[in-house]
């Protein structure tokens, strides 16, 4: 076979739309294997259900896990590693990722603010320049998507939004960051996006009610059961069908047979913003 043959075959190959591809997931125990054990389970771990055989689901979530040492210990550095040209990956933390880093004992908190601030802490004896979220999920998005991966940056899942009896649900500052983050980076036309996970996980909760909210936040108002990781889970997937990102493209289920009375209806959101 001549090399240029061989070029070209190779070329056609990688723009194949139907090329089996991984999607990458990063993030902490409400998405990861296992959840935060107790019984509890990571939405992640039913993301697969919703694709067909051309996609692959690496869950690479960790539980306890912030944007801080999801960089300081190589899990963004071991998917990098691995990463081909037409995979995706899907970013979400801030459960973990809030406070003040001079006083965190757990050394995983980052530093308030949504720029360039840093916060230098000692950790295991040594220096260690703590950046925002916003920095470090930047940080990540920009190598892989250099590598010529695709990025969902992912708000974080809501804490159970009746914990106190009523519902009530208001979107911590990691949502307005995560957005923040596709933006600035260049959005849909740079292959990042940008999926509202909390609000449509939210929306499924309230239209379930008090009752079975507090089945299945079984542990504490954070982390979920198996059917609430499900639930969260097809939650994800209708903000990506609502959204703009072609990995919706790969989806089994149309819109249309994922809305209703469980997960609910596409958000005003995405009439308003390039998601």
């Amino acid at each position: 076979m001549k090399l240029t043959t061989l070029f070209l075959l190779l070329g056609s190959a990688l723009a194949d739309p139907c090329r089996t591809r991984t999607v990458w997931l990063c993030g902490d125990s409400t998405m990861a294997p296992g959840g935060g054990h107790n019984g509890t389970e990571g939405w992640g771990q039913y993301l697969h259900y919703s694709f067909g055989s051309s996609i692959r689901v690496n869950n690479s979530a960790y539980a306890g896990r912030s944007a801080r040492t999801f960089t300081r210990e190589g899990r963004f550095q071991a998917i990098m590693d691995k990463i081909t040209p037409g995979d995706w990956v899907v970013i979400e933390f801030g459960h973990n990722d809030g406070g003040t880093p001079a006083t965190d004992t757990k050394y995983r908190v980052d530093c308030p603010g949504m720029g360039s601030e840093t916060c230098p802490v000692t950790y295991n004896n040594q220096t260690e320049i703590v950046q925002t979220y916003v920095t470090y999920l930047r940080n990540a998005s920009s190598i892989f998507l250099s590598k010529g991966a695709k990025v969902i940056i992912s708000s974080p899942t809501p804490n159970n939004p009746y914990e106190f009896g009523n519902y009530s649900w208001t979107p911590t500052i990691y949502q307005y960051y995560s957005w923040y983050v596709a933006q600035s980076l260049g959005g849909p036309e740079a292959g990042i996006y940008y999926v509202n996970h909390g609000d449509y996980a939210a929306q499924a909760v309230k239209l379930l009610g008090p009752q079975v909210a507090a089945a299945n936040y079984p542990m504490d108002h954070t982390h979920l059961s198996p059917h609430f990781a499900d639930l969260f889970a097809q939650a994800f997937v209708l903000g990506l069908k609502c959204g703009t990102a072609p990995l919706q493209g790969r989806l089994v289920n149309a819109t249309s047979r994922i809305e209703g009375p469980v997960l609910g209806t596409c958000l005003s959101v995405n009439a308003t913003l390039p998601i």
